[in-house]
């Protein structure tokens, strides 16, 4: 059978398949019933988080009524640009299973958790501008993975006073990942127990740590049927079809590399140098060729310059000079609109290929592109308001929202007067506007106080005519002795540039 036969047995030495299942269920229960403190697992929808939640479900389902006294709480995080494929199958499951622990009278609570709006990728990055994630600015994964989690996961502390956390990291995952796998074991409280540092009052269980990617694999095809009614050959099927061979091996030594090793994640994923399950997915079968336009989009985010696309003065106006450049800092608001209409075409082409199943898709909801709005128009001060534009060019739709009168918009002739007096000094023209913006939200608000400071950030904002000029005047007026790779920042103290 493909992707069994493992050679490594550190999970179960010399017992039998059964005999070590069973004393891993016993585990399970053993530590289930000897406190009050509710259980939280976490679930992907990938072979390790499956495995761990099957493991607790037989377990738990073991016990008699009496003893399930406790709550189980199955969290899913999903960001909101997963892989549409995975995104549909994990969605799937967790309505399978809120229907099976009812059935079964299980205390099992799922729940599917989502960013705040505020966090969204599309919020963060076409709102806001920030550029796409990188190593060295990562800054998608607290926003959308972990504080969604780890918002839960203090209010069931708060309500419970303590939680033991799920998960189905293992050792053989990394080296990196048993070095810090072994660094909590030396802190463990209890059996099998290691503390959670990011959250007080919470504990980590992790039940497959010794497993290997081909253990996994063995214990859910010889299981099979998930006890929430899918079958794990349907999640052997995915991982297949997200392998560039097409294929789970027969592991026949420690050279064979096992099924297992795809990733799924973001689709918009800037991190990895390229969407390896995707491209495999739509390489292996023609079914999903209409998830091409997420794989353009997402190539088209990961430029390796991307310096023209950004303001060369950081979100908060100051100059930071760094091997004798300016670091740019967010997106300026032309690659703003570029990646909305990008975003936006990329929706309403799989929309139109996409399988029955998936034909509402949502690459960006409704209330993201809102508060893309609000924040361009509100906190940018862009008066122009092109988000409405920009979705009825591409839709060939009205735009569904608030009027541009609901928004306190300036008029469009007015704007057109105002661009005709700048000519083709673009930065004057969004020094003035953003003024004539703040100005105007102030009124709106009916309060004067604070204008004329908002107005002076904006002068000292648009001070520079070119990058080049701001430049000389960081060099100029900033730390001129460059250390290695330090970076040197200069916030505006004297106002008007370098004149």
């Amino acid at each position: 059978m493909p992707g069994l036969a493992p050679t490594r047995r550190s999970w179960r030495g010399d017992r039998n398949f059964w005999t070590a299942l069973k004393e891993l269920l016993e585990e399970i229960r053993a530590l289930y019933t000897e406190d009050q403190v509710p259980w939280v697992v976490g679930y992907s929808g990938g072979k390790d988080s499956t495995l761990v939640l099957l493991l607790v479900w037989r377990a738990i389902a073991g016990l008699p009524p009496e003893q399930r006294h406790k709550r189980i709480y199955v969290i899913s995080t999903d960001t909101l640009v997963e892989n549409p494929v995975v995104s549909s199958w994990v969605g799937g499951h967790l309505e399978a299973m809120r229907a099976a622990a009812a059935e079964q009278s299980l205390p099992l609570e799922v729940h599917r958790l989502t960013p705040e709006l505020k966090d969204s990728f599309w919020v963060c990055l076409i709102g806001r501008g920030y550029a796409a994630p990188r190593p060295k600015f990562r800054w998608c994964t607290e926003r959308l993975k972990i504080k969604p989690s780890g918002k839960f996961i203090r209010d069931v502390v708060s309500h419970h006073g303590q939680a033991i956390l799920l998960l189905g990291t293992r050792k053989a995952e990394s080296a990196a990942r048993a070095r810090t796998m072994a660094r909590h074991e030396k802190d463990r409280v209890r059996d099998r127990l290691s503390p959670n540092a990011g959250l007080p009052n919470s504990l980590v269980y992790t039940p497959i740590e010794h497993l290997t990617n081909d253990d996994v694999w063995e214990v859910l095809m010889m299981l099979d049927k998930l006890p929430w009614g899918r079958s794990a050959k349907e999640l052997l099927a995915l991982y297949q079809g997200a392998s560039p061979d097409a294929e789970c091996p027969l592991v026949v030594d420690t050279s064979t590399p096992s099924c297992g090793d795809s990733r799924f994640g973001c689709w918009t994923c800037t991190l990895v140098s390229a969407d390896k399950s995707m491209t495999a997915m739509i390489v292996n079968d023609d079914a999903n060729d209409w998830m091409h336009p997420l794989l353009r989009l997402r190539d088209a985010l990961d430029v390796d310059d991307d310096r023209h696309l950004r303001e060369f003065q950081r979100a908060n106006g100051s100059l930071t000079v760094h091997r004798g450049r300016l670091v740019h800092g967010l997106y300026t608001q032309q690659a703003r609109a570029e990646w909305l209409r990008q975003l936006l075409t990329a929706q309403q082409q799989v929309r139109r290929r996409a399988p029955e199943g998936l034909r509402g898709i949502e690459l960006v909801s409704m209330a993201e592109l809102e508060e893309i709005r609000r924040i361009w128009v509100f906190d940018k001060h862009e008066v122009e308001d092109l988000l409405p534009g920009i979705w009825q060019e591409v839709t060939g739709e009205p735009w569904p929202g608030p009027t541009a009168q609901d928004l306190m918009t300036l008029p469009a002739d007015s704007l057109d007067i105002l661009a005709e007096v700048c000519g083709e000094d673009r930065r004057m023209y969004e020094g003035l506007r953003t003024m004539l913006g703040i100005e105007r939200s102030f009124r709106a608000r009916g309060v004067r106080r604070g204008l004329l400071d908002e107005l002076e950030k904006a002068v000292r904002r648009f001070s520079f005519a070119t990058e080049e000029e701001a430049l000389e005047f960081a060099l100029k007026h900033g730390d001129k002795e460059e250390r290695g790779d330090e970076q040197l920042s200069l916030l505006f103290e004297d106002g008007f540039g370098s004149g």
